[in-house]
């Protein structure tokens, strides 16, 4: 993507590359030096706050681990000058207990030059917390 590109354009491919399991494409719009931060339940392999592009590669790596996405839909996205804020639903199976979770999202973006420098994200913690118990 152009450094050019307007960050709804960034966001949005990013999320179709995520929908088809291309996790290098989409860490193509992360920038190198990065604040990451990620909201959910106590415990989770993925909550916490990651500041280079190879952390952010690790964050990614560690959802299956956590949880088996069954069906992910960002559904409104809510553009600024430079942010995106994304709101979204998901259904998942938490590992390893099986059981299964639906939850909202959100998540807000700032984009810079075609690269993503700030993402923030948050779920449903109650949801998640209850399919792990």
């Amino acid at each position: 993507m152009s450094t050019s590109a307007k960050p709804l354009e960034v966001v949005q491919a990013a999320y179709a590359a995520f929908g088809r399991g291309d996790v290098p494409a989409v860490l193509e719009f992360v920038a190198d030096d990065i604040e990451w931060k990620f909201r959910g339940a106590k415990g989770m392999p993925y909550t916490g706050t990651y500041r280079t592009k190879s952390d952010v590669a690790k964050w990614f790596k560690s959802i299956p681990e956590a949880d088996d996405i069954q069906a992910f839909e960002p559904r409104e996205f809510i553009v600024g000058d430079d942010s995106v804020t994304v709101l979204g639903w998901e259904k998942t199976r938490a590992l390893p207990s099986g059981r299964v979770f639906e939850t909202d999202w959100v998540h807000v973006f700032t984009v810079r030059d075609g690269r993503v420098v700030r993402f923030w994200g948050m779920y449903d913690t109650e949801a998640s917390a209850a399919a792990r118990t």
